[in-house]
């Protein structure tokens, strides 16, 4: 018998050892290889309640977690001691080395049955916690490679959606991406304001994005001065941190705010709050995110670039064609209508005379549309406009370019709901073709481009009309009046 209490049976010791050693080596999970360690200690020494305080690899003495046995309360003290501890019959104790560091402290109390822990419990428990330590060990390199192939694998299809023109904003795909893989409540992209802070512009979460959308950090803080300088920063509690001044941080606990640099340019900010009370983020996650944030600024440089030469390449093939249709199909119809208006007048009275003059009318007509299209494809390829209004400024704004000033813009009345679609699609078809035909009159110095949709017809009815009016030097057989289009409501 062992001097302070009766040993367990040799056999059946070993045997339980040999089986929880051999349960605990094949997890990789490192939660699970905890769990396991808790569970094999109480059932090897008999003991009815199980902790495994863990500490924090990143915070020194601080305890990440606790884990227990059954219906065990998680009580450990953080501040007792490390060393192995038996006092008979009440507690035994362990510490868990992981890679000659001291990772955690498995205390057991209550044996049963009655009679205290002994030595030889000691003992057991001393070589269950050192193959744990080891199994730990492993499983946290297992986690960590995983942990890093996932954020690898997350930068590449961020990288290939922004450069293969995946549908969807740019930002917000990082954002989705970079919550899913750091386990966030939240992924949100900050840019720069005009004002000097930053403010929310992307937002990807499990709930309404509309809530952060729009938040600001205010100019001068210190999180802000931190992050312009292109240093991330990572946040236990953002809901407490003083650091923090937007009105969202309630909401959230652990945060880390990663700056997306490329090229010694500030793009934005990419921040990933987790919940209140979560787990907060390890010196693993920090390393692992700003490595994924330089690597999706690159990436949204360079979709960013190779959008622009696309751009750049439609822009050169409208020119391309614009000019075709100028330098052959303009000068061929128009060489067309001068040799039937010359034959028109050679046979004014007969009916092939009436016919060449109805001929050399539509070809005008049609060199008339030929030209607002080489007008309208000489303009630069941007993102069409959703509203009425934006369309009519967006034509004036390509007549700018080509005129050397802008016309003025006047509009009347409420144009989205009072004008039908039909509608606008004539009316701005008759303004590409006002438009054209001002820019090629000599001496144009003022246009002046109206949209009533308060109008009243002729007739009487309500209508709309446009109305477009130029200083330009008109030809001897051009009317002096506007350019004026109408029609009802």
């Amino acid at each position: 018998m062992c001097p302070s209490g009766t040993a367990p049976d040799a056999p059946s010791g070993l045997s339980v050892l040999l089986e929880a050693v051999l349960a605990i080596g094949t997890e990789l999970d490192p939660r699970a290889t905890l769990q396991q360690l808790v569970d094999s200690a109480a059932a090897l020494t008999g003991a009815r309640h199980g902790v495994l305080g863990v500490l924090d690899p990143d915070r020194g003495e601080r305890l990440a977690e606790v884990v227990t046995s059954g219906d065990t309360p998680a009580d450990l003290p953080p501040d007792e001691p490390f060393d192995a501890v038996l006092h008979e019959p009440d507690l035994l104790a362990v510490p868990v080395y992981v890679q000659g560091a001291v990772a955690g402290r498995l205390r057991l109390t209550g044996r049963t049955p009655t009679g205290g822990f002994t030595r030889d419990d000691l003992e057991l428990l001393r070589v269950l916690a050192g193959q744990a330590g080891i199994a730990l060990g492993n499983a946290r390199l297992y986690e960590s490679a995983m942990q890093r192939e996932r954020w690898i694998e997350g930068a590449a299809a961020v990288t290939t959606a922004l450069l293969t023109g995946a549908p969807g904003d740019a930002l917000t795909t990082v954002a989705e991406q970079a919550r899913l893989l750091a386990d966030a409540a939240a992924g949100v992209v900050l840019q720069p304001t005009e004002a000097g802070g930053m403010e929310i512009v992307a937002a990807a979460t499990t709930d309404d994005p509309g809530v952060l959308l729009g938040a600001t950090i205010r100019p001068g803080t210190a999180v802000l001065a931190q992050l312009l300088t292109g240093e991330p920063v990572f946040l236990e509690d953002s809901a407490t941190d003083p650091r923090m001044t937007t009105h969202v941080r309630s909401l959230f606990g652990p945060s880390m705010m990663l700056p997306l640099q490329a090229a010694g340019k500030l793009i934005g900010t990419l921040a990933l709050p987790r919940s209140r009370g979560a787990r907060p983020y390890t010196s693993m996650d920090h390393r692992l995110a700003v490595q994924f944030a330089s690597q999706a600024a690159l990436a949204l440089v360079l979709a960013d670039a190779q959008t622009g030469r696309e751009r750049l390449a439609v822009f050169e093939d409208r020119d391309r064609i614009a000019r075709d249709l100028h330098d052959l199909v303009i000068q061929r119809l128009f060489a067309t209508g001068m040799m039937l208006e010359s034959a028109a007048r050679r046979n004014p009275a007969d009916q092939v005379g009436a016919v060449l003059e109805q001929a050399v009318d539509e070809l005008e007509s049609t060199v008339q549309e030929v030209r607002t299209t080489i007008f309208a494809l000489q303009q630069p390829p941007s993102d069409a406009p959703t509203t009425f209004r934006g369309r009519v400024l967006r034509e004036t704004a390509g007549a700018a370019a080509v005129l050397g000033f802008s016309p003025s813009v006047q509009f009347t009345g409420a144009l989205e709901s009072a004008v039908p679609a039909t509608a606008q699609g004539h009316l701005l078809a008759a303004l590409r073709r006002a438009l054209a035909t001002a820019s090629r009159r000599a001496g144009i110095e003022r246009i002046e481009v109206t949209v009533d949709a308060e109008a009243v017809l002729p007739d009487g009815r309500p209508g709309v009309r446009l109305t477009v009016r130029d200083d330009g030097t008109r030809a001897p057989d051009e009317p002096e009046s506007p350019v004026v289009w109408q029609a009802p409501r």
